[in-house]
Protein backbone atom coordinates (compact mmCIF):
# COMPACT_ATOMS: atom_id res chain seq x y z
CA UNK A 1 0.00 0.00 0.00
CA UNK A 2 1.36 3.46 -0.81
CA UNK A 3 2.39 5.63 1.76
CA UNK A 4 0.64 9.29 2.01
CA UNK A 5 2.79 12.01 1.36
CA UNK A 6 3.65 14.53 4.00
CA UNK A 7 1.25 17.14 2.57
CA UNK A 8 -1.41 14.64 2.06
CA UNK A 9 -1.06 13.46 5.30
CA UNK A 10 -1.02 17.42 6.63
CA UNK A 11 -4.00 18.26 4.66
CA UNK A 12 -5.70 15.40 6.14
CA UNK A 13 -5.29 16.83 9.78
CA UNK A 14 -6.58 20.10 8.65
CA UNK A 15 -9.49 18.34 6.76
CA UNK A 16 -10.76 16.97 10.82
CA UNK A 17 -10.95 20.21 11.96
CA UNK A 18 -13.65 20.97 9.75
CA UNK A 19 -16.71 19.53 11.22
CA UNK A 20 -20.14 19.36 9.64
CA UNK A 21 -21.13 21.09 6.91
CA UNK A 22 -19.50 24.50 5.89
CA UNK A 23 -21.59 27.81 4.71
CA UNK A 24 -20.12 28.26 1.25
CA UNK A 25 -17.86 30.92 2.16
CA UNK A 26 -15.97 29.46 4.78
CA UNK A 27 -16.17 25.87 2.54
CA UNK A 28 -13.98 27.94 0.09
CA UNK A 29 -11.75 29.73 2.46
CA UNK A 30 -11.02 25.80 3.71
CA UNK A 31 -10.11 24.24 0.60
CA UNK A 32 -7.98 27.11 -0.29
CA UNK A 33 -6.03 26.55 2.71
CA UNK A 34 -4.96 23.11 2.15
CA UNK A 35 -1.11 22.67 1.24
CA UNK A 36 -0.58 23.48 -2.03
CA UNK A 37 0.48 21.26 -4.83
CA UNK A 38 3.11 22.59 -7.54
CA UNK A 39 0.34 22.63 -10.49
CA UNK A 40 -2.72 24.95 -10.31
CA UNK A 41 -5.87 22.58 -9.31
CA UNK A 42 -8.97 22.39 -10.51
CA UNK A 43 -11.72 23.50 -7.51
CA UNK A 44 -14.94 20.72 -7.94
CA UNK A 45 -18.25 20.63 -6.44
CA UNK A 46 -20.02 17.52 -5.97
CA UNK A 47 -23.60 17.29 -5.35
CA UNK A 48 -25.90 14.46 -4.25
CA UNK A 49 -29.11 14.51 -5.16
CA UNK A 50 -32.91 13.02 -4.34
CA UNK A 51 -33.31 12.09 -7.93
CA UNK A 52 -34.04 8.49 -9.25
CA UNK A 53 -31.35 8.26 -12.46
CA UNK A 54 -33.10 5.12 -13.18
CA UNK A 55 -36.31 7.17 -14.68
CA UNK A 56 -35.84 9.16 -17.44
CA UNK A 57 -37.71 12.56 -16.13
CA UNK A 58 -35.32 12.63 -13.54
CA UNK A 59 -32.05 12.71 -14.96
CA UNK A 60 -30.48 16.14 -15.23
CA UNK A 61 -27.78 16.80 -18.39
CA UNK A 62 -26.96 20.44 -19.73
CA UNK A 63 -24.24 23.11 -19.66
CA UNK A 64 -23.43 26.13 -17.64
CA UNK A 65 -20.92 28.91 -18.23
CA UNK A 66 -19.51 30.23 -15.20
CA UNK A 67 -19.84 33.99 -14.66
CA UNK A 68 -15.88 33.75 -13.80
CA UNK A 69 -14.96 31.17 -16.33
CA UNK A 70 -12.98 28.06 -14.95
CA UNK A 71 -9.74 28.60 -15.93
CA UNK A 72 -9.14 26.60 -18.63
CA UNK A 73 -9.55 26.28 -22.39
CA UNK A 74 -10.87 23.36 -24.65
CA UNK A 75 -10.66 21.82 -27.64
CA UNK A 76 -13.28 21.46 -29.76
CA UNK A 77 -14.31 20.34 -33.47
CA UNK A 78 -17.87 21.45 -35.03
CA UNK A 79 -19.78 19.61 -37.41
CA UNK A 80 -20.87 21.64 -39.71
CA UNK A 81 -21.79 22.58 -43.24
CA UNK A 82 -18.64 23.71 -45.49
CA UNK A 83 -19.82 27.36 -45.71
CA UNK A 84 -19.56 27.71 -42.06
CA UNK A 85 -16.48 25.67 -41.36
CA UNK A 86 -14.30 28.38 -41.74
CA UNK A 87 -16.19 30.69 -39.54
CA UNK A 88 -16.42 27.65 -36.79
CA UNK A 89 -12.16 27.47 -36.95
CA UNK A 90 -12.07 31.70 -36.38
CA UNK A 91 -13.90 31.18 -33.25
CA UNK A 92 -12.00 28.66 -32.04
CA UNK A 93 -12.39 25.37 -33.60
CA UNK A 94 -9.19 22.91 -33.79
CA UNK A 95 -11.20 21.60 -36.94
CA UNK A 96 -14.61 22.24 -38.48
CA UNK A 97 -16.06 20.60 -41.53
CA UNK A 98 -18.81 17.85 -42.75
CA UNK A 99 -18.33 14.22 -43.88
CA UNK A 100 -14.60 14.52 -44.47
CA UNK A 101 -14.60 15.43 -40.74
CA UNK A 102 -16.61 12.48 -39.94
CA UNK A 103 -14.29 10.36 -41.86
CA UNK A 104 -11.08 11.90 -40.37
CA UNK A 105 -12.17 10.83 -36.94
CA UNK A 106 -13.90 7.27 -38.07
CA UNK A 107 -10.11 6.72 -38.66
CA UNK A 108 -8.99 7.06 -35.60
CA UNK A 109 -8.34 10.59 -35.19
CA UNK A 110 -9.91 11.93 -31.74
CA UNK A 111 -7.71 15.21 -30.24
CA UNK A 112 -10.49 17.11 -29.22
CA UNK A 113 -12.39 17.64 -26.01
CA UNK A 114 -15.41 18.35 -26.83
CA UNK A 115 -17.72 17.79 -30.51
CA UNK A 116 -20.51 20.50 -31.51
CA UNK A 117 -22.72 20.03 -34.24
CA UNK A 118 -25.73 22.15 -36.48
CA UNK A 119 -28.55 19.87 -36.61
CA UNK A 120 -28.57 19.06 -40.18
CA UNK A 121 -25.31 17.66 -39.53
CA UNK A 122 -26.25 14.70 -36.90
CA UNK A 123 -27.30 12.60 -39.47
CA UNK A 124 -23.97 11.94 -40.55
CA UNK A 125 -22.38 12.37 -37.04
CA UNK A 126 -24.51 9.39 -35.69
CA UNK A 127 -22.15 7.22 -37.74
CA UNK A 128 -19.97 7.82 -35.05
CA UNK A 129 -21.57 5.93 -32.08
CA UNK A 130 -18.89 4.08 -31.37
CA UNK A 131 -16.13 6.13 -31.17
CA UNK A 132 -17.76 9.24 -29.27
CA UNK A 133 -20.37 7.91 -27.66
CA UNK A 134 -18.38 5.70 -24.99
CA UNK A 135 -16.25 8.94 -24.56
CA UNK A 136 -19.44 11.16 -23.46
CA UNK A 137 -18.20 13.43 -26.59
CA UNK A 138 -21.44 12.34 -28.99
CA UNK A 139 -23.56 15.92 -29.73
CA UNK A 140 -26.59 16.19 -27.37
CA UNK A 141 -29.58 18.76 -27.82
CA UNK A 142 -29.92 18.16 -24.17
CA UNK A 143 -26.41 19.15 -23.38
CA UNK A 144 -26.18 21.88 -25.64
CA UNK A 145 -23.70 20.85 -28.02
CA UNK A 146 -26.15 20.34 -30.99
CA UNK A 147 -27.01 24.14 -32.06
CA UNK A 148 -28.06 25.91 -34.80
CA UNK A 149 -25.38 29.22 -34.11
CA UNK A 150 -22.43 26.85 -34.50
CA UNK A 151 -20.06 29.45 -34.18
CA UNK A 152 -21.48 30.38 -31.15
CA UNK A 153 -21.47 27.15 -29.46
CA UNK A 154 -17.74 26.68 -30.49
CA UNK A 155 -16.67 30.20 -28.56
CA UNK A 156 -18.18 29.11 -25.70
CA UNK A 157 -17.07 25.54 -25.15
CA UNK A 158 -13.65 26.58 -26.10
CA UNK A 159 -13.79 29.12 -23.30
CA UNK A 160 -14.63 27.03 -21.01
CA UNK A 161 -18.29 25.97 -20.78
CA UNK A 162 -19.12 22.71 -19.15
CA UNK A 163 -21.78 19.61 -19.89
CA UNK A 164 -22.93 18.00 -16.54
CA UNK A 165 -24.94 15.15 -15.91
CA UNK A 166 -25.91 12.92 -13.56
CA UNK A 167 -24.24 9.73 -12.67
CA UNK A 168 -25.75 6.34 -11.76
CA UNK A 169 -25.90 7.97 -8.15
CA UNK A 170 -27.83 10.52 -8.59
CA UNK A 171 -24.29 12.83 -8.22
CA UNK A 172 -23.24 15.62 -10.42
CA UNK A 173 -19.84 16.90 -10.78
CA UNK A 174 -18.56 19.91 -12.24
CA UNK A 175 -15.36 22.04 -12.14
CA UNK A 176 -16.15 25.50 -10.73
CA UNK A 177 -12.48 27.37 -11.08
CA UNK A 178 -8.59 27.06 -9.69
CA UNK A 179 -7.26 27.46 -6.61
CA UNK A 180 -5.29 30.50 -7.98
CA UNK A 181 -8.78 32.09 -8.21
CA UNK A 182 -10.09 34.31 -5.69
CA UNK A 183 -12.23 33.52 -2.45
CA UNK A 184 -14.90 35.51 -4.46
CA UNK A 185 -14.91 34.25 -7.77
CA UNK A 186 -15.34 30.78 -6.41
CA UNK A 187 -18.15 31.85 -4.82
CA UNK A 188 -19.63 33.45 -7.82
CA UNK A 189 -19.43 30.54 -9.62
CA UNK A 190 -20.62 27.82 -7.05
CA UNK A 191 -23.72 30.00 -6.36
CA UNK A 192 -24.41 30.23 -10.08
CA UNK A 193 -23.67 26.79 -10.32
CA UNK A 194 -26.29 26.01 -7.06
CA UNK A 195 -29.01 28.02 -8.42
CA UNK A 196 -28.65 26.37 -12.01
CA UNK A 197 -29.26 22.81 -10.07
CA UNK A 198 -32.07 24.50 -7.97
CA UNK A 199 -33.65 25.73 -11.33
CA UNK A 200 -33.36 22.11 -13.46
CA UNK A 201 -34.87 20.32 -10.05
CA UNK A 202 -37.28 17.38 -11.69
CA UNK A 203 -40.96 17.93 -10.60
CA UNK A 204 -40.55 14.11 -10.40
CA UNK A 205 -38.16 14.19 -7.81
CA UNK A 206 -39.89 13.52 -3.84
CA UNK A 207 -38.42 14.45 -0.80
CA UNK A 208 -35.04 16.42 -0.06
CA UNK A 209 -33.34 17.41 -3.29
CA UNK A 210 -29.71 18.26 -2.45
CA UNK A 211 -29.03 15.70 0.26
CA UNK A 212 -25.39 16.57 0.23
CA UNK A 213 -22.70 18.83 -1.30
CA UNK A 214 -18.86 18.75 -1.37
CA UNK A 215 -16.33 20.85 -2.42
CA UNK A 216 -12.70 20.02 -2.79
CA UNK A 217 -9.35 20.57 -4.80
CA UNK A 218 -8.16 17.93 -7.47
CA UNK A 219 -5.84 16.64 -4.51
CA UNK A 220 -6.91 17.93 -1.32
CA UNK A 221 -9.78 16.28 1.13
CA UNK A 222 -13.65 17.48 0.60
CA UNK A 223 -15.33 19.98 3.18
CA UNK A 224 -18.76 19.69 3.17
CA UNK A 225 -20.74 22.66 2.16
CA UNK A 226 -24.20 23.85 4.12
CA UNK A 227 -26.79 24.10 1.00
Amino acid sequence: MAQKSKRAKANAQMAAKFQGPQDPEAAIKAVKSFKPTKFDQAVEVCMHLGIDPRQADQQLRGSISMPKGIGKTARVVAFCPEDKAAAAKAAGAVEAGGEALVDKIAAGWMEFDIAVATPDMMKFVSKLGRQLGPKGLMPSPKAGTVAPDVVKAVKEYSAGKLEYRNDDGGNIHVIIGKMSFSESDLLENFRHFLATIERIRPSAAKGHYIKSCTLSGTMTPGVRVAV
